[in-house]
């Protein structure tokens, strides 16, 4: 298993109640030219948890912090106007406390930032460092 040193949370940016799929995100992915979909994890609408890009495989997700982390994602990001907006809904809430817990008990020494911690973007369309800081 590579090192894992942080874990960075992100949205699909895609309008809130717009399904996305795994295989949406690997199509979008292969299209700029990925070798399959980037992120280690999406959670659906209804707070499922999706198995992406093998967690042993090194991500596409965050330019430059790829190799030593773990890429989560969930689907939404966009308001109705395509603005960026924290659309999570109660089951993505919920799920990606319990995702990020998991993954901490797996790499303790891992941290917890948002995207947009690392790019100029609103990924993930809230602060997931403050928000995510306890667990």
């Amino acid at each position: 298993m590579r090192p894992i040193d942080m874990i960075i949370v992100h949205c699909t940016a895609t309008p809130a109640g717009r399904r996305v799929s795994v295989t949406d995100v690997d199509r979008w992915h292969r299209e700029r030219g990925f070798d399959g979909i980037g992120y280690h994890y999406l959670i659906g609408l209804d707070g499922t948890v999706h198995e992406g890009r093998p967690i042993e495989k090194v991500g596409a997700h965050c330019l430059g912090k790829n190799s030593r982390s773990i890429g989560v994602c969930y689907v939404g990001g966009l308001n109705a106007a395509m603005k960026p907006a924290d659309t999570r809904t109660p089951a993505q809430r919920r799920a990606l406390v319990e995702l990020l817990r998991q993954l901490r008990r797996q790499f303790p020494g891992a941290v917890i930032r948002g995207h947009r911690d690392f790019a100029a973007k609103d990924c993930p369309c809230f602060d997931a460092t403050k928000e995510y800081s306890t667990i």
